[in-house]
């Protein structure tokens, strides 16, 4: 006679799997303590999940990258100790970066990805941008009279994934709006930067020595530093894959 109240009770604390669970026949033989421990154990993991999926969400990364498909290739130079030691994410409890760098198809992008939707899964806030749409919504924001709000929502992110640096040299505005980026999150929290160019060529992006001395300080010396290799296009490599997957 109370099942009825006690599932709404339970619905209405948002208790929506132990709601489902609490009539199964299934449960009724185990004792009171077991049926609670299983009810308690499945609504953990459905919040679990659905909060990855909201963080996965919110991340926008471009590819579905996961730490379990990096190809470690001898070309590719990757090293698997290294890679398991991110995976562990205490570099974003040590508020450490990441600096990957190569030639186009090299899978930068899918490292990156893989790093970020790793985070999600440890439940870090994650949020992917390519550095030149990244520059146009600050700029929108500017006009718009919330810059430092968006400034300030990028500072709270445990891990910022800057994908595509140096695709073009920077203005002196951008390189300033980079700079505060860099000075915001310094000693804060992660950030990923991906880009063809090696970071010992990052100063030549920005016009004003001044600055870019500035923003190399606040990333270089406390990141960890991947340069990736590949005679073949990871992208080439991947659809073949999923041509011969059909």
């Amino acid at each position: 006679m109370l099942n009825n109240p006690t599932v709404e009770k339970l619905r209405s604390m948002k208790l929506k799997v132990m709601a489902q669970m609490f009539a199964d026949p299934a449960l009724r033989e185990l004792s009171f303590e077991e049926r609670l421990a299983i009810m308690v154990e499945k609504e953990w993991l459905q919040r679990k999940n659905n909060r990855i999926k909201r963080l996965l969400y919110k991340a926008s990364l471009s590819l579905n990258a996961c730490i379990e498909d990096i190809d470690y290739t001898q070309e590719r130079k990757i090293d698997k100790k290294t890679i398991r030691t991110l995976s562990s994410c205490t570099f974003i409890e040590q508020r450490l970066n990441i600096i990957i760098s190569g030639k186009t198809g090299c899978g930068k992008s899918f490292l990156a990805c893989a790093l970020g939707n790793n985070a999600c899964r440890y439940g870090y806030t994650v949020r992917y941008y390519r550095i030149p749409e990244l520059l146009l919504e600050i700029q929108a924001a500017k006009n718009e009279n919330r810059y430092i709000q968006f400034m300030d929502k990028l500072k709270k992110v445990r891990l910022l994934i800057l994908d595509d640096i140096g695709l073009k040299s920077y203005t002196l505005e951008e390189s300033r709006d980079i700079l505060e980026i860099a000075e915001s999150r310094y000693n804060r929290s992660s950030t990923i930067l991906s880009g063809q160019i090696p970071h010992t060529h990052w100063h030549d992006l920005f016009p004003d020595p001044a600055l870019a001395d500035a923003i190399m300080d606040r990333i270089i010396h406390n990141a960890y530093i991947l340069p990736l290799d590949s005679k073949k296009s990871m992208r080439e490599v991947m659809a073949k894959k999923a041509i011969q997957a059909i």
